[in-house]
């Protein structure tokens, strides 16, 4: 069944009008009549199973609800990566994509001291990332945030998260001094219930000595992603991936 998004549905309603882009898209590019079943999430945890009602248009499109289930598909963790936009856009935006399918809460964008794209459409990212959740079934939303300055999410990060790790590709930094990130997050989620990651991913000129030195200062772990230099983008997914894969070792274990 299609997924469709429903972020202002009240509780206990019966009947729900779908918005006027997931009404074009159910009628008009799926051609979903009544009696049609579909399912709905209203990106916070809540899942619906629903049927389209009879007359239905692009322009009035209503679905009754069947049945309904709070916190569906909910992980034992939380996962906020900021990572430095790629100077390819496309490359951004195929990070947002593929970690959203993953499971991930909450991007920022990184203005760092070499990054080589200062700005990004915050508009355009959410759109790519509701449509990711739509395809990967998710009932959860993550939140995109506004870009912001390196110093100023390293400084508010300090309070905000127990588990912090900073990931840089530093070629004067032995990988003997990085704890290879899988195992981090693996010790931090000893008591995965719960548990709130931060990774930090750099620019293609990778963060700063400053940088690096700012974000350990204030409790980032400093970690490897293995031996193989990365891309950007292909970091930020690796991380997703990493934490996954480390809370279901963890949870399998218990």
């Amino acid at each position: 069944m299609h997924l469709f998004y429903i972020p202002d549905i009240t509780d206990g309603a019966d009947l729900y009008t779908l918005a006027d882009d997931e009404a074009r898209h159910a009628t008009g590019v799926l051609r979903l009549r009544g009696g049609d079943r579909v399912r709905l999430t209203d990106g916070c945890g809540g899942w619906y199973e629903a049927e389209i009602v009879a007359g239905a248009t692009s322009k009035a499109c209503r679905v009754r609800i069947l049945s309904r289930e709070a916190e569906h598909g909910r992980r034992p963790y939380r996962l906020h990566v900021a990572i430095a936009p790629t100077k390819n856009i496309d490359r951004y935006e195929w990070f947002l994509e593929k970690a959203t399918e993953i499971g991930i809460d909450r991007i920022t964008p990184l203005v760092c001291e070499h990054s080589e794209r200062k700005t990004v459409r915050r508009d355009r990212g959410e759109k790519i990332v509701l449509s990711a959740v739509k395809q990967s079934l998710k009932a959860y939303v993550p939140r995109l945030d506004e870009a912001m300055a390196f110093r100023d999410f390293v400084a508010a990060a300090d309070t905000l998260y127990r588990s912090r790790f900073v990931a840089y590709c530093d070629e004067g930094t032995p990988l003997a001094e990085r704890i290879a990130l899988f195992s981090a997050l693996r010790d931090a989620a000893v008591d995965v219930s719960g548990a709130e990651f931060c990774v930090l991913i750099g620019p293609e000129g990778d963060f700063s000595p400053t940088e690096i030195a700012a974000a350990r200062g204030v409790g980032f772990l400093p970690v490897s992603l293995g031996e193989s230099r990365l891309r950007t983008e292909t970091a930020g997914v690796m991380a997703a991936a990493m934490v996954q894969l480390a809370a279901e070792n963890t949870t399998r274990n218990d």
